[in-house]
């Protein structure tokens, strides 16, 4: 009679426990993410601090002080939250192919052969964390620089576009993260992925600027910092938003369209190539 036993499958609560376990076991996790986060953060709040010195030593205003500076713009500014888009992209890049570089990967494998479940295992944990990074950040940089300019048109969540900024932002995170272990997944070396998810998310759509060509423009359109800039724009102020203008809708399913081919390439690409 055969005796032999057979070890019980892995459920997904126990990946997603040690995909958990893997991400904050190195030192680094917390480090960069807090460096990127307060380094966000910080450029916005200097920024609004700066505009409200500068507004508060102005002694005669124009009649509409509004369409001199936009509040909102100062929680987004956009070098800031570039530099938080290339953080969490390398970051997210690094959680697929550092397990490939060191090795680690075929150990994974081995204990859990269904590749599928490992990889939606690491992206439910990069999304819940960077969800929480993603707010974090967003929240915190809207509530403090609209206290700073309390008493020059500072914005709450009730105002039209506020909270819309604020989710928009805080998603980017995730997002990027995504698009980061997509192109990881793809480019298993440290170096070629960085560069290549930096020059996805913030190079290629500098290429398809302008708007001779309508194909261009919809281009550029169909890019994740685009839809961003999009969905921070403050709807009380008139922006000119070209000829071929990003609606609010079009953004958000840029952002759903992105995310979900990312995780779609990176199951993919770890499902069908060798280790």
């Amino acid at each position: 009679m055969n005796t032999a036993t057979t070890a019980p499958a892995a459920r997904f609560r126990h990946l997603v426990a040690a995909e958990w376990t893997k991400l904050w076991s190195l030192r680094s996790t917390a480090l960069v993410l807090a460096a990127g986060a307060l380094t966000t953060f910080g450029i916005c709040v200097n920024a609004a601090r700066v505009n409200a010195d500068r507004l508060a030593r102005q002694t005669e205003l124009p009649p509409e002080p509004q369409m001199v500076y936009d509040p909102l713009g100062a929680a987004y500014v956009s070098p800031a939250w570039a530099l938080l888009m290339i953080v969490v992209a390398a970051f997210g890049a690094s959680v697929v192919f550092g397990e490939y570089t060191s090795g680690l990967i075929r150990t994974t494998f081995a204990a859990v052969p269904d590749r599928r479940a490992v990889v939606a295992a690491k992206v439910a944990v990069v999304t819940g964390v960077m969800c929480a990074v993603g707010a974090a950040v967003s929240g915190g940089s809207f509530g403090v620089t609209q206290a700073i300019l309390r008493d020059h048109h500072g914005m709450s969540l009730a105002d039209p576009g506020a909270l819309r900024a604020v989710t928009a932002s805080a998603l980017l995170v995730p997002l990027c993260a995504l698009v980061g272990m997509a192109v990881g997944a793809l480019i298993r070396h440290a170096a070629g992925a960085v560069v290549a998810v930096i020059g996805l998310l913030l190079v290629v759509p500098q290429f398809f600027s302008g708007e001779r060509y309508r194909w261009v423009a919809e281009t550029e359109n169909a890019m994740p910092l685009t839809a961003w800039t999009r969905l921070v724009l403050n709807p009380g102020r008139d922006y000119g938003l070209g000829k071929y203008p990003v609606t609010v809708t079009e953004a958000w399913c840029v952002y759903g369209a992105w995310a979900g081919v990312a995780v779609v390439v990176g199951v993919l690409a770890v499902s069908r190539r060798d280790v």
